[in-house]
């Protein structure tokens, strides 16, 4: 076999590249240009297709264009926790229309407020605010950048402003109607004018009659104003039209989320009220021993959902009605409820596109979107009113929205004191006979339900605990009435057939917190279900001894009916009191003696050592449970006990109870 070699001569140099070294890198260069070329023609075609619809970002913040654009001269804009607000609002807005205007409801929240001096520059223009109070004195989560607004401007000029103010408020507690008052107070500060008087509506009284007596007045009030003859056209307005989807997409359908669309099967951070987490039950169990009451401890697993919560914070959970119910409901209005549908806003610039999440069926809007369960407002009624044949029901359903003394009576007689919802109603009123997409239109959205949490998140950091007692009772005619949010979850088995059950939640902040220093003492009031966001205190406690904190005294004050039935957490509060964690443990038995034993009782007992604690040691006192009757008899035991022990008038005890509260060393988790 012979070998070739090639030996270059001198002067010839050996080239860098060969012929194939060459063909195939020109070949490689060709073939990345060719599939980059290809890959950017057919990139293009989706982009295009975007433009069909703009992204949300481009928003309009200026709710003055929005009213030019629209023709609009009245805006009313709503603070709104659990929807009561934003539902007054629509109704002001519609009301425009029936005398001769054009109205609006808008959440401060997606606008810019500043620009209300602006508001002059329409014809006729008013701004109306219907706000809510929430916790002590706060502003609801949608209004706080507004409330923040007005406390940082005060060189704005608002004398161009025309304004009235609606508040939402409950007389039971300490802070009635402060975010209502503060706005009204507010806006006058800053030059605006107001047209008519403040409406203060009380939720512990009838918030419905309060805000109809303010409506009726206030009307003919703006009408003299602005020059308009009320055309007082009684005719029911729709706000939204129906549309039938017959061939849709399933993936495509709206199935009980509450913002995204197949955000509970692709879960993404961070959760909150328009996104909740969907947090497995690992935990279900009855807590007392014994009686007819059913109380319950949940614990909800938050692991890998990055939430953090502190001690003292709300868990809100999102219910679902019952089924019977909802099928109930199909029957007597005689409808197919897995019908896929869309209610649409008849106006076209409105930012509320729907009602609720659309397109989806008339089961899941009735099962996760709409209240069917309150007793329903006399603004539902009277729009229903035209579909009753009897012209004897027409009557009485118009009589029960209107504002005569006969008509108050009847509608609180009838609808709220027989807790007749909607479809007890329509079974006590055959002739009633509304169109089912009509009546979803109209009845109010489902809201989410908050519970103190109880549990501290040192000890579980992936776990939230919910202390309740569901709601059950027969109403004066005789039907059972649940409640939506205790009963859903009292369902809320560990396992439902091999899936774990699941309850979408998101977290509340709350100012209900333990001191900065653990050294300071705590003094804890909360008796029945009041003693959840304790349940939480205490854990904390414990931890931080553990940790070998100097931790102060803490003093528990608990009350239940009977020590062997309801006498709920006393393994975990009596191995506290062992372990030193609770410094002293007070349980009122109200039901186990002839005379009734309240948390009250055993403070006025125990007056000196808490004295000493609250005027020496700098404790603080936390109060937790019904706003009613227990907190206010509460705060006026520790008045007398100041009044007593400290040397004090009536009205200076009060006033140092009030400090104390200032201070943020007597908080109020509370409940009507």
């Amino acid at each position: 076999m012979e070998e070739y070699f090639f030996t270059p001569t001198v002067g010839e140099e050996e080239p860098l590249f060969s012929n194939l070294d060459l063909f195939l890198f020109s070949l490689i260069v060709g073939l990345l240009i060719y599939w980059f070329m290809s890959r950017k023609k057919v990139e293009p075609i989706p982009e295009f297709k975007k433009l069909d619809t703009p992204a949300p970002s481009t928003r309009e913040t200026s709710f003055i264009e929005k009213m030019k654009k629209t023709g609009k001269n009245i805006i009313v804009f709503y603070g709104s926790q659990t929807g009561t607000a934003e539902e007054f609002a629509n109704r002001l807005s519609k009301d425009a229309q029936r005398y001769g205007m054009k109205g609006m409801a808008a959440d401060p929240e997606e606008y810019d407020m500043g620009e209300l001096s602006r508001l002059s520059e329409i014809q006729n223009s008013l701004a109306i605010f219907c706000m809510a109070t929430y916790g002590e004195g706060d502003p609801t989560d949608n209004a706080q950048d507004f409330y923040d607004w007005l406390q940082e401007n005060d060189d704005e000029d608002l004398s161009g402003l025309n304004y009235t103010v609606f508040s939402l408020g409950n007389k039971t507690y300490e802070h009635y109607n402060a975010m209502g008052k503060y706005v009204d107070k507010r806006l006058e500060e800053l030059g605006a004018k107001r047209i008519f008087d403040l409406g203060l509506g009380d939720d512990d009284g009838n918030l419905e009659e309060d805000f109809i007596s303010w409506r009726e007045q206030f009307w003919p009030a703006i009408c003299e104003h602005f020059g308009v003859e009320a055309l007082g056209d009684d005719s029911s307005i729709r706000q939204y039209e129906l549309q039938e989807h017959t061939d849709i997409n399933m993936n495509k359908v709206y199935t009980g989320e509450i913002g995204r669309l197949k955000s509970f099967e692709v879960q993404k951070p961070p959760f909150d009220s328009k996104n909740p987490f969907l947090a497995p039950v690992t935990v279900n169990r009855r807590l007392n021993k014994a009686g007819d009451r059913h109380l319950m401890h949940l614990e909800l697993d938050i692991t890998g959902s990055k939430i953090r919560y502190e001690s003292g914070d709300h868990v809100a959970v999102f219910p679902t009605n019952d089924s019977m119910l909802v099928n109930k409901l199909g029957q007597i209005l005689g409808v197919d409820l897995d019908v896929v549908i869309s209610l649409n806003n008849l106006d076209d610039e409105s930012n509320k596109k729907h009602p609720f999440p659309c397109p989806t069926s008339y089961r899941t809007a009735l099962t996760h979107y709409l209240d069917i369960t309150h007793p329903p407002r006399t603004n539902v009624l009277y729009e229903l009113a035209q579909y009753a044949s009897d012209p004897k029901d027409q009557e009485n359903m118009r009589k029960m929205a209107s504002s005569s003394p006969e008509g108050k009576a009847l509608y609180q007689n009838w609808v709220l004191d027989a807790s007749r919802n909607i479809l007890a109603i329509l079974e006590d009123m055959p002739s009633l006979k509304p169109p089912i997409d009509h009546l979803c239109e109209l009845l109010p959205r489902l809201q989410a339900r908050y519970y103190s949490i109880a549990s501290s998140s040192k000890v579980h950091p992936n776990s939230i605990h919910i202390c309740a007692v569901v709601v059950e009772y027969k109403t004066k005619t005789g039907r059972i009435n649940k409640g939506v949010a205790t009963n859903w979850l009292k369902n809320k088995l560990i396992s439902d057939n091999g899936h774990k059950s699941t309850v979408p939640m998101y977290i509340r902040k709350s100012q209900f917190r333990l001191p900065f220093k653990s050294t300071n003492p705590v003094i804890m009031v909360g008796p029945g279900t009041g003693i959840a966001p304790f349940v939480g205190f205490i854990q904390e406690r414990g931890w931080l001894k553990e940790q070998g904190k100097e931790v102060g005294e803490t003093v528990m004050y608990f009350g239940c009916r009977h020590k062997n039935e309801d006498f709920i957490y006393q393994e975990e509060l009596e191995e506290a009191e062992k372990n030193g964690v609770l410094t002293q443990l007070n349980v009122a038995f109200s039901r186990d003696q002839e005379q009734k034993v309240y948390v009250q009782h055993h403070l006025k007992k125990n007056k000196e050592h808490l004295w000493k604690l609250i005027h020496t040691d700098n404790a603080h006192i936390y109060i937790c449970g019904d706003a009613k009757n227990m907190a206010k008899d509460v705060q006026l035991t520790f008045c007398e006990i100041a009044e007593e022990l400290g040397g004090m008038t009536r009205t200076q005890a009060t006033d140092y109870i009030k400090k104390l509260m200032t201070k943020g060393r007597y908080s109020q988790d509370v409940w009507s």
